[in-house]
């Protein structure tokens, strides 16, 4: 499916987005070539998967309010409030956790707010039930009319709007990685390949639902399987948005050996897990890997949160 042109006119994103080697001797003494797909640097505001999930949305709601959930620190949630503030519509984040409400907003919220998202806390009970008409009645009542997107951006017209990454992968790699949450970027990379390439995902949450969910997205997007993918769940480090010393010394190691700012969320323990399965031969000599690379570190984002 192509990109609504009206806002590629009004975001202006870097299409496709870049794709470079990275040599890397982890890799070449295995007979594989590591390659940095740069959707980071695709939009500013809009980085990565979150521009390809959100941009077949945001036309559909063609300026409508758009209603939508994540985290404390939910990059999904930075990424709505920044298109409602550049294309001029209303945002409202539902946001986990009700006691947030009573503690000063953190960076990531602040910034939602400084870009016009009206930020509603739940409590978590509720939170998990978020999907539930009960739930979503009682949001739209008190919000009015609006266009609901999941958490995480994920659902079919995000799936579909990341088939485009993997159309730009095509006669470029064999393999295309990258890090999962909602499985929604997965659904559309592994659809968008070429016969013969297959999408690997990386999970960062614990949990082993992702698969059955991208399952689920692809019969909602493309009304069935598509595309030769696969899951390993070995490198979530503890859960989202949790580390180790081990995995903060490979991410400061790569940004050491390559100059790219590693993404501690998802990119880091993506990188790390490439490292590793070529390290344990996973991977034939010749392999083309290309590993995704989503978003980048907050800092280095272009619209600074407040101090």
């Amino acid at each position: 499916m192509n990109r609504p042109p009206r806002l590629d006119t009004l975001l202006h994103p870097r299409l496709p987005s870049p794709l470079r080697e990275a040599h890397d001797e982890r890799f070449a003494r295995h007979g594989v070539r590591l390659f940095l797909k740069r959707d980071d640097l695709i939009h500013p505001d809009l980085p990565g998967n979150k521009w390809r999930k959100l941009a077949l949305n945001l036309a559909a709601a063609a300026g409508r309010p758009v209603l939508t959930f994540g985290g404390a620190y939910s990059n999904h949630l930075r990424a709505t409030a920044a298109a409602g503030r550049l294309l001029g519509f209303p945002t409202i984040g539902v946001v986990r956790g009700d006691e947030l409400a009573r503690r000063p907003l953190n960076p990531s919220l602040a910034r939602c707010a400084d870009d016009g998202m009206r930020l509603h806390f739940m409590d978590r009970t509720t939170y998990r039930a978020k999907a539930s008409p009960e739930v979503l009645d009682g949001l739209l009542s008190r919000y009015g009319d609006a266009v609901v997107i999941p958490e995480g951006g994920s659902n079919a017209l995000a799936a579909q709007g990341c088939t485009a990454l993997g159309r730009e992968l095509a006669g470029e790699a064999d393999v295309a990685a990258v890090a999962c949450g909602t499985g929604g970027t997965l659904a559309g990379l592994a659809a968008g390949l070429a016969p013969g390439q297959r999408a690997l995902g990386i999970p960062v949450l614990r949990g082993g639902f992702l698969g059955e969910a991208v399952q689920r997205l692809q019969r909602e997007a493309f009304g069935g399987p598509a595309g030769n993918w696969s899951l390993d769940e070995r490198f979530a480090f503890g859960g989202y948005a949790r580390s180790t010393p081990e995995l903060e010394a490979f991410a400061a190691d790569f940004e050491d050996r390559h100059g790219l700012p590693v993404e501690r969320v998802y990119v880091a323990k993506l990188l790390f897990a490439l490292t590793a399965l070529t390290e344990e031969g996973a991977f034939r000599p010749g392999t083309r890997v290309a590993a995704v690379v989503t978003g980048a570190p907050e800092a280095q984002t272009s619209h600074k949160a407040p101090d």
